[in-house]
This record gives C-alpha cells, sequence and structure tokens, in this order.
C-alpha cells in the first residue's frame, strides 16, 4: 500500500516511523511519502490560507497550493507504479470512521490524506478531486482537534494492522472490538496474562480450564457486558435474528429483550441490577 501525507505540519507525522507502522514500511508494506504543502507557495510568508467568503472567524486553506501539491503527488505515485488512489480527508464533517470504514480502506493500493488546518480546506478542492478518484470525508470522533495530522495517524495505524503480514498473529485482529463477523456490534471484553495471581487479585478460573468451547462463551459473554455497560447504543442497533440462545440468555440477563417486532434490542424495563 502507497500512503502520500500532504500537510503543513511534516514532523507531525514521524510517528509513522516507529511502532507497526515503522516495522511495515521497514518491511516494504507500507510505502509512505509525506509533502510538506507549502513547498507549493510562491510568496515569501508561504501562504496557505485565506478570509473565508461570506464573512465570519477563521481562515480557510487555498486551493492553489492545495492543487498543486496533489497534482506533483498523483504524478509521483503513477510513475512509481501505484494505482487506485483514495483520497481521504480528516474532518469532523465527514462520516465515522469506524472499524467497517477501515477494512474497507485496507482493501485499498494507494491512500492520499489531506489534513487540515484552520476552518479546513476551501471546498472546490475535494469536488476537482472527486472527479478523479474516490473522496473519503472521515470523522475519527465528535470532536474538533486543531487539525487533521492526528487524525492520520489514527486512521493509518487502524488500516495498516489489517494489512496482510503486518501483525504477528494474522488472527489478532478476528476479536477486536467492532470485527465485521460476530464482533461487529460488540466491544472486546477484558483481557488477562500471567501471573494468575496479582495482589490478591486472581483471573477468571474458566481461563485455565483449557476448555475452549467454554473459554469461547466466557470470552462473549464478558464482550456483551462490556458493550452494554460502555456502549448500549450499539446493541439497540443489533437485529435480535443475529444472535443465538447463549447469546440471548446472557441479553436478558443483562436487562435487555427484542422489541415488540422482534427485529431489534432494546432495554427491558424494570430490571433489577
Amino acid at each position: 500500500m502507497r500512503l502520500d501525507v500532504v500537510t503543513i505540519f511534516p514532523e507531525y507525522l514521524e510517528p509513522l516511523n516507529v511502532s507497526l507502522v515503522g516495522k511495515a514500511r521497514a518491511r516494504g508494506q507500507l510505502d509512505v511519502h509525506v509533502h510538506d504543502l507549502r513547498e507549493w507557495t510562491y510568496d515569501r510568508h508561504n501562504t496557505v490560507d485565506d478570509t473565508p467568503y461570506g464573512g465570519g472567524p477563521g481562515m480557510v486553506m487555498k486551493t492553489e497550493p492545495w492543487g498543486e501539491a496533489l497534482d506533483s503527488a498523483l504524478a509521483d505515485g503513477y510513475e512509481a507504479g501505484a494505482h487506485g488512489p483514495v483520497m481521504v480527508v480528516p474532518t469532523p464533517s465527514g462520516r465515522p470512521f469506524t472499524q467497517e470504514l477501515a477494512v474497507e480502506l485496507s482493501e485499498r493500493p494507494w491512500l492520499i490524506f489531506t489534513p487540515a488546518r484552520y476552518e479546513g480546506i476551501d471546498r472546490r478542492v475535494m469536488d476537482e478531486y472527486a472527479t478523479r478518484m474516490p473522496v473519503y470525508e472521515v470523522s475519527i470522533g465528535d470532536y474538533v482537534l486543531a487539525g487533521g495530522e492526528a487524525a492520520v495517524l489514527v486512521v493509518t495505524e487502524a488500516v495498516a494492522r489489517l494489512l496482510p503480514g503486518v501483525l504477528g498473529n494474522a488472527e489478532s485482529h478476528r476479536d477486536d472490538s467492532f470485527a465485521p463477523g460476530e464482533m461487529a456490534n460488540l466491544l472486546e471484553g477484558p483481557v488477562y496474562t500471567k501471573p494468575p495471581v496479582w495482589r490478591g487479585r486472581d483471573i477468571p478460573e474458566v481461563l485455565l480450564s483449557g476448555h475452549h468451547g467454554k473459554i469461547a462463551r466466557w470470552r462473549r459473554d464478558e464482550a456483551f457486558r462490556r458493550t452494554a455497560q460502555n456502549r448500549p447504543d450499539l446493541i439497540e442497533r443489533c437485529e435480535a435474528a443475529g444472535f443465538d440462545k447463549k447469546d440471548r440468555e446472557i441479553l436478558s440477563v443483562l436487562g435487555w429483550q427484542p422489541s415488540a417486532d422482534g427485529r431489534f434490542w432494546r432495554r427491558a424495563e424494570a430490571v433489577e441490577e
């Protein structure tokens, strides 16, 4: 996979040289190119922003430097043999970045990130490049950052770990929170390692039983418990038909029941803790 990042703060992307992403780069699984947007400015102040049309506070990033920078990144990529570019625009007004979207992006061969500053990028830039490639406007949460570089790091970590060979164990992400399949709407439960007793605290006995079926059931029950406590909205989205008998039993214990039409789950009334 090729990654291009156009930014006014190239140094912000230094974490792409460490941990799993850094190792993936060293092994040639990720080809990362960070571009300084100011290289495509021509005034002595290297200006990348201007006042917004219509008035209002803040500044807007200009079309000219973004257009030239993106054209250059595309030309470099095509010359190097890259294909199938996708533009990823981090913005709080974008679609939520989810594990499902991370999987979708991990199947793309070339991602071009455009982290903005100030009030964002002139809309015409996204409209222009949407005629040349898919444009994903994504939000990593319901809050506003000073700039999009941190979001680039978040998205890159989530996507890169899904690439074949990046994780030491190819099955490591199978039971992740939100992983496609059985964990699609669940949070991962608690995990434990040695020693078996720490400061008087034992690990659950089932994890020492060696009974893989019971361990799998315990882990799924704990996923339901954590999801019900921390993200009940996820359970409310689940179709009742998607759960087996054991799933339904634990949901009932946790105070959930199918809706009147039997399609989705909702909180039961007057359930004791």
